[in-house]
Parts: structure tokens; sequence; C-alpha cells
């Protein structure tokens, strides 16, 4: 049982507090690609140990590696003893770490030709014998063919399994596998015992630079057989030294009294003192049975000081309000009342003049929970319209495979409707192809009749519309429906980025149902009524000038009608603008550039991380209301005031893993996006080389106007004195889904993926006037 009553020792000036998590016994293993026969303690605590499909990885698989249609690799693939990496061979050897992919990094595994790169260069090798592992971020899939079917179906089955036990982990079980990999890199000859210039390298693996002095002491106090190696219960006991957190437990302490555990009325104190919702007896019993590890201390309702880090390192412990993670908005508003999470250029995976045009980015963006996709459609050879940047040398895919895509992959996480939003360039006939593939292919998840024909021109809901997908388009008008003609509205817009189609086919015409593209010259008076169907798209340029000149009036457009902005035709690398201006008068389709990595697109995962992450967020009372007086630019005096309190970091990345003496000197910002007069930012002081567990102990205030729009952005970055700071990670979130109280921050990569065990520990007071 790990209470922190092991002896801890009294620090000196130079020393760094050590806290962390509880560590459980780690068993040492073989490197990467060794030939040792694996040790299975990992993937024992996993469960999996006698699963055959997963001891079929472990043996190892020869698998094709297919990445033209020349291009056919044979490569030895091998899951490793933790359960969470793959190694894999490569022709020309390279540094070890460079040979493996790590399971939590993996977005999708599929069967068969279910990727770009099989459909186009797989046709020697059976669907039956193919896999397509798909990677979260920009990383390419890895496309590959096993010598037989059941080969195949191994891995795929295996990989499903590994991950859902990954997602089913305990903060603890992730933080095991994570020292658990750093124990057996570090040991150098792989006797399974460390010697003290092996602990060394471990610490500076783990991101701390240790006094060497203090480090030998910590070293000496563990070695009870005094031979100058640890091993067995010897590592076990440096390992719960080194991962000791004090301000944890401090705070236990404080409630637990002189008995050091905390009865259910004690952790209910707790709880109230958090403000946390529901905040019973009951649920406090509930509690200490979910997470307790003791079982003699659960069966009296007690928990123990592991219980207690158990409690705060779970989801339910978190920053982000557990409540808020599934669909919990009503989705029974027209469509205008929602913020819709939305992509520009879809197509691309990289810049707007020479990148690659992939179907592969369309199965991304629905990944990352996005609902309205854009196709730039230009006549094609053949007959069949095609999709890129025009005018560029980005690569060219079928309109057909793109509509394919969206079939088979834009309900695969969220049920709620996708919106295609075409850029039209194509002649008459042409559309007219494009209108037959989008009903052969779609059928009846394709919108083609309003749903309520008395009332034909309102939005329908998110809800009435699961499954179903709406085309973005120009229509022509009703008494001419069947000419074609060019139409009347030839004025383009300065930043427009390319002319679209002025003629319009009546096939296609008459698939554009709710979302009818128009242009917004001005805002509509009062006295006109609005036109729902109708979606404008403006340039982020265009945006910003309606919102600094007719703030209200445009919030006020936008309670009734869809707007979508798109990025300026300037930004040739793919750069995105900060959405928040945009979401603050009420923009729904607010377009970025999916595959370009930033802050604008962490604010973007932020505002849809809630509610499921369907793609679908309700917008505030007062950016829905139709006589609402709301203007981002005037939002009145401060309502809320934000404090948060950065206390450690536990476990941070190491960002130079060539220098193993590389440490990082971590600093703390933390943001406010909202209303220009909510925005801001601030840091805490940096910490010498420690990304293992640096405190700070600094408090952060913010004032609030506009609360309901806030979004709170915590960064660790690693101080740098002469040149820009490196991000280390990130967390985003609403401040309405930010719970009080003491809470872990889990951060995330540049890509969005998981840092799985890094965390900071803050507290959060929202206090609302």
């Amino acid at each position: 049982m790990l209470c922190g009553r092991w002896r801890s020792c009294r620090r000196r000036p130079e020393e760094p507090s050590v806290p962390a998590q509880v560590a459980t016994s780690v068993a040492l293993a073989p490197p990467d690609g060794g030939s040792r026969r694996p040790g299975l303690r990992a993937l024992k605590k996993m469960g999996l140990t006698e699963d055959e499909d997963v001891r079929a990885m472990l043996q190892g698989s020869r698998l094709c590696k297919i990445r033209s249609r020349t291009w056919h690799k044979e490569r030895l693939y091998r899951l490793q003893e933790d359960g969470l990496s793959v190694w894999f061979q490569r022709r020309i050897p390279r540094a070890p770490s460079q040979h493996i992919f790590f399971v939590q990094h993996i977005e999708a595994v599929r069967e068969g030709h279910q990727s770009e790169g099989l459909r186009r260069f797989g046709g020697a090798f059976p669907p039956a014998r193919c896999l397509t592992i798909a990677f979260k971020g920009r990383r390419k899939n890895l496309d590959l063919a096993a010598a037989t079917a059941e080969e195949a179906q191994r891995w795929v089955r295996g990989l499903a399994k590994l991950r859902a036990r990954l997602d089913a982990m305990s903060q603890r079980e992730r933080l095991d596998h994570w020292i658990h990999a750093y124990l057996h890199r570090a040991d150098s000859d792989q006797d399974s015992k460390m010697s003290f210039k092996e602990i060394k390298s471990l610490l500076r693996m783990v991101n701390v630079d240790m006094n060497d002095m203090y480090a030998y002491r910590l070293f000496k106090e563990c070695d009870h057989s005094n031979n100058e190696r640890l091993e067995g219960a010897e590592i076990e006991e440096f390992l719960r030294r080194l991962l000791k957190r004090p301000e944890l437990e401090e705070i236990f302490h404080r409630y637990s009294g002189e008995d050091r555990v905390l009865s259910a009325p004690e952790l209910l104190e707790f709880l109230e003192d958090q403000r946390e919702d529901g905040a019973t007896l009951a649920h406090a019993q509930k509690l200490i049975h979910t997470y307790e590890l003791n079982e003699t201390a659960k069966q009296h309702e007690l928990m123990t000081l592991d219980g207690f880090m158990m409690y705060l390192l779970s989801p339910e412990g978190a920053a982000l309000d557990p409540a808020h993670t599934c669909v919990f908005q009503d989705m029974g508003q027209p469509l205008s009342h929602y913020f819709i999470s939305s992509s520009h250029n879809t197509y691309l995976t990289d810049s707007q003049i020479g990148g690659l045009s992939s179907t592969e980015a369309y199965v991304r963006a629905f990944a990352q929970g996005c609902r309205c996709v854009e196709l730039d459609c230009w006549e094609g050879p053949g007959g069949e319209p095609i999709i890129y940047h025009g005018h560029t040398l980005t690569s060219k895919i079928l309109f057909r495979d793109v509509v394919q895509t969206v079939r088979d992959h834009a309900f695969t996480l969220s049920p709620y409707p996708v919106i295609l939003s075409l850029e039209n360039h194509c002649g008459l006939e042409q559309q007219a192809v494009m209108a037959h593939h989008l009903r052969t292919i779609l059928g009846d998840a394709l919108v083609t009749q309003g749903l309520d024909m008395q009332n034909p021109e309102e939005l329908p809901s998110p809800e009435q519309l699961k499954g179903r997908v709406l085309v973005k388009g120009k229509k022509l008008p009703a008494a001419r429906s069947e000419d074609g003609r060019i139409l009347s509205d030839q004025e383009e817009e300065e930043e427009e980025e390319e002319e679209e189609a002025k003629q319009i086919s009546p096939e296609l015409s008459a698939l554009v149902v709710y979302c009818c593209a128009t242009r917004l010259r001005t805002l509509r008076p009062n006295p006109v009524p609005p036109q729902p169907c109708q979606v404008s798209s403006l340039s982020e340029r265009k945006a910003k000038k309606l919102i600094r000149e007719a703030g209200n009036s445009f919030v006020r457009h936008n309670a009734h009608q869809l707007t979508r902005v798109y990025p300026l035709g300037l930004r040739m690398n793919s750069a995105n603008y900060s959405p928040q201006e945009m979401w603050n008068s009420g923009c729904q389709l607010v377009a970025l550039n999916f595959q370009t990595p930033g802050y604008e697109m962490d604010l973007n995962a932020g505002r849809f991380l809630i509610n499921g992450q369907c793609g679908y967020v309700l917008k505030p009372a007062c950016l829905r209301q139709p006589d609402t007086t709301f203007d981002p630019e005037c939002p009145g005096p401060p309502r809320t005031t934000l404090t948060i309190q950065v206390l450690t970091a536990q476990q941070l990345p190491k960002l130079n893993t060539e220098k193993p003496n590389s440490i990082v000197d971590p600093l703390v910002r933390v943001e406010v996006h909202g209303v220009p007069a909510d925005c801001a930012r601030k840091e805490t002081n940096y910490v010498l080389n420690n990304g293992f567990n640096p405190r700070w102990g600094q408090t952060l205030q913010f004032q609030l106007r506009a609360p309901e729009l806030a979004l709170v952005r915590f960064v660790v970055e690693d101080y740098d004195a002469t040149s820009p700071n490196d991000f280390v990670g990130q967390f985003t979130l609403p401040l309405d889904s930010l719970k009080q109280g003491y809470r872990h921050i889990h951060l995330l990569s540049k890509d969005g993926a998981s840092l799985s065990p890094a965390t900071l520990f803050v507290h959060i007071r929202v206090q609302r006037f």
C-alpha cells in the first residue's frame, strides 16, 4: 500500500521538489527490437498476456509497406512488451527511438482498401490481406499488406484491443508504463539493475537535472544491499521517493487530520470546498469505492493518500467538467443557433500552392469533429469533376472519391449533420455529373427537399438532421430554375479567392435546400424579414470590418442566418486567423485550415471539446435572441473574476531527445480568449532545469465581461533568453466548462495528441457578480 509513509529526505536549497504520481512496481525489459524474450509484466497488468492476437504481435510479422505502385517493401513489425509501442525495421538503421510508433498516436485502424493509398496502389494485394494504420496529427498513413488474411486480422483485432485498453487506463497506470519505458532505456547493459550512472541517465531522460549529491544520497538510501546497484524492490523504493507529491500530501493532511485517512464526511468537506456540483455524502462514498486501492480502507469507507491521488488524477479530478464531455446541450434549436466546426480547403494536407490534395484530409477532419467541409470543384478529364486549389500546383483528386469518403466517414464520430460547402468552378455538364454523384453515392442521407413543407424556409435543428448531408451552394431563382442562365449577381468581393461558376445547372441547384449561398453586401434593416436559408461567405477581412462597424447588427443577423468565414487568399502557407473574434459576433461556420497546427486550431479544438465533441456547440443566449443588444466591441462592465493558482507540473516531455543533458526550463502561461476587452495573457516565472516536477505557486487573475464566450488556454513553454520559447504542451477549454478547486490539466501536443502522463496541477476559482 503506497500511503506516503516512506521516509522523506530533508531537501537542500539546490534540491528539486520531488512530487509526482504514486509508482507501482516496474519490470525492466529488453531494448526495442531486442532479441531477448520480452517480459510480459506490462501486458499482464493490461490483462492481455494470454490474448492470441497480442501474443502473435509480440512475435512480430513481416508486413509489406505500400507507398506507390512500385514501392512495396517488406518490413518486420513487432509489438513491444509495454503494449504501448510497435517497433519496426528500417532498411537504413537509425536511432532506436525513430524505429517506434505509439498506440496512443493511432487515430484509426482500417481493414481492406479503405485508404487513398491502398485504393490507388494496393491492387496487387487482396483487400482481406490489407490494413491501414492512420495516425493523429500530420503523420502519413501506414498502408500494409500481410502474408495472409488471418495475419492481417490479428493486427487489426490486436491493435483494437490495445487501443481500448489504453483508453481505459488510469493516469496512474499510464505513469507506470511511462516510467517503465524510461527504466529499460536507462538500463544500458540490460542486467535489470541500475547503477548510479544509469540512475543519473534516467533522471536526465525524465527531464530533471538533480544535484549529484542529493541524487547519490537518495540512491544510497535505497541501496539496502550496499552493492552500488539498485534492483527489484530497491528500484521500486527509489521510484516511490522520486515520485512523491508533497503538495498533494499537504492538501490530503489538511482534511484527513492525524489519522492520515479521509473518512467520507472529511472527503465531503473537501468536495464542498472544491465547489463540486452534487457534493453529497453518497457521492463521497462512491468516490471512495471507485478510486481507493486498499480493500480494507474501502470496506471501512476510508480513502488513503493513494486513493486521493487516484481521484485527483482521474477525469473527475480534471479541469474539464465530465458532464460536458457527452452531448448535454439542447440539440433541437435551428442550425443558426450553433457554432459549427468548419474546415477550409479541406482537401489540402499542406500549403495552398503546391501541397498534396487527399481524401485522407477529409477523414482526418471528420475525426476531429468537423461538420462543414469544403470542396473546390473544377472541370476534370473524362467528364469527371476534380477537386484541388485552382491555378496552383496542388495535386488533384476526384469529386466522386471525396463524396464516397463523406459517405464512409462523416458520421463515424458524430451523428449530427454535415455541410458540403461547394466552391463550384465547373460548367453545366460536369455540374450535372456532380449532382448525379451526390444523389447516387449519398442516397437517402442527402437532403433534397425541406423537412417541414409548411415552413420550408425555417432552418431545421441538428437533431432533425441527424445522419443527413446538406449541400451549400448557389441556387437558381425559382422562376428560372430550368435555363441555367447567368446569375445577375456578379459583384465579386475584393478578397474572393476564386471566381465561381456563373451558370448553375438545375440538377445541382435542386440539391441546395437549406444553405443557399448569397453575397452579404449590407446588413438588412430591422423591418426586412430574415432569410434563414441564405448563407453568406465572408473573408476574415470583411467579417472583421462588419464586427467593427456594425457589431450588434451583425450579431442579430447571425441569430437568424448562417455565416461562413474563410481565411484570406494571401495565406499561402495555410496559416490561420483567430476564430474567436468571429465567434464573438455569432458566426457559425468559422472555417480554418485543419492541417495547420497552432493556437488557432487549439482554440477550435477547445471550443468543440465539449458536447460530446459532436461538432455543434449551442451559442450563448446573447447571440441567439432576435432582439439582442449584445455588441462584442462594447460588452459592458466586468461580471466575473477568474483566479488561477499555478502550483506544479508533472512529467513534462523532453523536447531535445538528441541531447541527453538538455532539460526544459518550464513556464506556464494562462490565456483568456474572448471579446476584445477580455483577451489577456499572464505567465509564471520559469523554473530552471526541471521538467519533471517544477513548482511555481503563483497566482494569475483575470476580469471578464463576457464569460460565456471565453476560452481558457493553459500553455507550457521552455524558456529561452535568446530566442522564442519552445512549445511544450497546452490544453484549451471553455470557461463555462472549467471546474473549480484543485484540478489537473492533462496536456496535449501541438497536433492535439495526449502527452500523458504530463499534467499541470492548479487551483481554480471563478467568482461571478
